[in-house]
C-alpha cells in the first residue's frame, strides 16, 4: 500500500470512528456535583443522532434498575409541554435524585436520594426533546417539531439505542409520559407496534404504555373542567345547571352570538381563576389578574411567571407564600451550571442557555409555531387501534387536578368499547385508600384505569410512595 493510500486509509478510519462517537455517545456518571459520594445506582448520559444527516442530537438520561436490570422493564419517559427537558422528571417526579430544599444555600442546589423512584423497578431512560434540556439541533428544519414528529423521533431513538444497548433488547419495553404526552404516546406505541409488524430491526419488546394526567381529546378534557369543578364545590350547583343548559355542554367551541352562554362563563371563571389548577388545595402564585380565563388556557403554569426565567438566586429568602412552581428554579440553578454540565458530558458549545420548558405549551387556541405543528387534536383513535393488539394501558389521574381532570379521562375511555373487567374498587398503600381503578379489555388488550387520591397534575409529584406502588404492581400484572 502507497504512503498516499495508507494516509488516507487512517484519515477515513478517524472519521468513521468520529461519526460513530457523534451518533452514539454515552458515559457512565458515577458523581455529580450537589450529591455526597458515589451515586448508589447506575447512570448514563449520552445523545443519539437522529434524522437525516443526524442533525439532531437528543440528549438523554439512563438509570439502570436498582432491583434487577437484566429482568426488569425498559422505560422510556416523554415529558409533557410539549416540549419540557427531563429534569422535570428526573428530579420531580420518577428519577432517583431529588433536591434537599432545605440545605441548598449555595451556589449548587444540593441534591438526594429519591426513596420513590421509579429505577426501583424498573430500567428508565429519560430523554430531552427538540428545543429544551440539552438536546440540540445542527439546522433549522431539524428543530421543527410536531405531534407526529415526536412520536417518529422516540420510535428512531428507541431503535438506535437499543442496538447499542442489545442486552436490554429482551427486557419488557413500556413508553410512559404523563399530561401532553398523552397525545403523543398511543402514537409512539403504534409507531413501534407497526415497525415490529413491518420486520424492522431490531424488533422491539413493547408490552404496553403508561400516562399520567393525561391530555388525550382536547375538547374532552377542557370541556371536563366546568362538572369536574361542580364535583368538588368549586362551583354551585344553581350556576353549573345554568351554564350547562345555556351553553348546550359546550364550554370551549363556543358561538360568540350566545351572549347568555359567554356571561354565566364569565362568572364560572370568576369563580375558578384563582385556583392552582394543578393541584386545587395548592396556593397558586402571584398572578396577573388580566390572565385569559383558565377555560380557555392551560401553560403548565398557574401564574404569569415563566419558571425557565426570572427567577431569584438560590441565596435570596423564600417567600412568605410558598407555591410549588418556585421548586422549578433548583432544577434551572442545577443543570445551568458548568460544573454539573461537565460533569454530565455535555459537549461545549451546542446550547446557549438551558431550558425547562420551550414556549410552545399547549394552549387550546394556538395555532402552529414556527417551531411546533399541533396536527393531532385527539390521540382516542390510537387507543381504539391499539386495543386490536397484545398491548397492556395503564392511565391514572391525580384527583385533584384542575387542568386535565379524571372526569375527562373516565368520559374517552368510555368511548372505546371495552368490557369491564373489574369495577370501581379502592387500591390502598399503607392500609390507607390511596385511591380507586376499574380494569377494562379487549381480547388481548389491558387498560387499568386509576385516580391518585390526594393528587394533583401530575400524579408522582404529588403522592411518590402511592405512585410508586402502583406502578410496581402494575408492572408485576397484580391488582393495585
Amino acid at each position: 500500500m502507497t504512503k498516499h493510500k495508507t494516509t488516507l486509509f487512517l484519515i477515513l478510519n478517524i472519521l468513521q470512528i468520529n461519526l460513530l462517537h457523534l451518533c452514539f455517545s454515552q458515559t457512565v456518571i458515577k458523581t455529580l456535583p450537589g450529591f455526597s459520594g458515589q451515586l448508589p445506582f447506575k447512570l448514563e448520559t449520552g445523545y443519539v443522532g437522529l434524522g437525516d444527516g443526524e442533525d439532531l442530537q437528543m440528549f438523554y438520561y439512563f438509570v439502570e434498575s436498582e432491583r434487577n436490570p437484566r429482568d426488569d422493564p425498559l422505560m422510556i419517559w416523554i415529558t409533557g409541554g410539549p416540549g419540557c427537558a427531563s429534569p422535570r422528571t428526573f428530579f420531580y417526579y420518577t428519577g432517583p435524585l431529588k433536591f434537599d430544599y432545605a440545605n441548598s444555600d449555595g451556589k449548587i442546589p444540593q441534591v438526594v436520594v429519591n426513596p420513590y423512584s421509579w429505577t426501583k423497578v424498573s430500567n428508565l431512560i429519560f430523554v430531552d426533546p427538540p428545543g429544551s434540556g440539552f438536546t440540540y439541533t445542527k439546522s433549522k428544519e431539524s428543530y421543527r417539531n410536531s405531534d407526529t414528529l415526536m412520536a417518529a423521533s422516540i420510535y428512531e431513538f428507541l431503535m438506535k439505542w437499543l442496538k447499542t444497548h442489545p442486552k436490554f433488547l429482551k427486557n419488557p419495553l413500556y413508553v410512559s409520559g404523563v399530561s401532553y404526552s398523552g397525545i403523543t404516546v398511543p402514537i409512539m406505541v403504534q409507531n413501534i407496534i407497526n415497525g415490529n409488524e413491518a420486520g424492522n430491526d431490531p424488533k422491539l419488546n413493547i408490552k404496553g404504555y403508561m400516562i399520567g394526567n393525561p391530555l388525550t381529546d382536547r375538547n374532552i378534557d377542557f370541556n371536563a373542567r366546568i362538572p369536574y369543578a361542580n364535583h368538588f364545590a368549586l362551583l354551585s350547583n344553581e350556576l353549573f345547571k345554568t351554564t350547562k343548559a345555556l351553553c348546550n355542554d359546550e364550554y370551549i367551541e363556543v358561538n360568540p352570538a350566545n351572549h347568555l352562554c359567554l356571561k354565566a362563563l364569565a362568572e364560572v371563571n370568576e369563580c375558578l381563576m384563582y385556583l392552582y389548577d394543578q393541584e386545587i388545595l395548592e396556593p397558586i402564585c402571584v398572578m396577573d389578574m388580566t390572565a385569559k380565563s383558565i377555560l380557555q388556557l392551560w401553560n403548565g403554569n398557574s401564574s404569569k411567571r415563566n419558571p425557565a426565567t426570572g427567577l431569584p438566586s438560590l441565596s435570596q429568602p423564600q417567600p412568605d407564600s410558598w407555591c410549588r412552581e418556585d421548586n422549578y428554579k433548583y432544577a434551572i440553578a442545577w443543570t445551568s451550571d458548568e460544573s454539573v454540565q461537565k460533569a454530565l458530558h455535555i459537549r461545549e458549545g451546542t446550547i446557549d442557555e438551558w431550558v425547562m420548558c420551550n414556549t410552545d405549551h399547549y394552549d387550546i387556541n394556538k395555532e402552529d409555531t414556527d417551531t411546533y405543528s399541533y396536527n393531532i387534536a385527539s390521540s382516542i383513535v390510537y387507543h381504539r387501534n391499539l386495543t386490536k393488539k397484545n398491548c397492556r394501558a395503564l392511565i391514572y389521574s391525580g384527583d385533584h387536578d384542575l387542568v386535565f381532570p379524571y372526569i375527562g379521562t373516565i368520559k374517552w375511555i368510555h368511548t372505546l368499547g371495552l368490557s369491564v373487567d373489574r369495577t370501581w374498587k379502592p387500591w390502598f398503600v399503607n392500609k390507607q385508600v390511596a385511591g380507586y381503578s376499574e380494569i377494562f379489555s379487549h381480547d388481548n388488550y389491558s387498560l387499568t384505569f386509576a385516580t391518585v387520591k390526594g393528587a394533583g397534575h401530575t400524579a408522582p409529584a404529588f403522592k411518590p410512595e402511592e405512585c410508586l406502588a402502583m406502578v410496581d404492581r402494575w408492572l408485576s400484572h397484580a391488582l393495585l
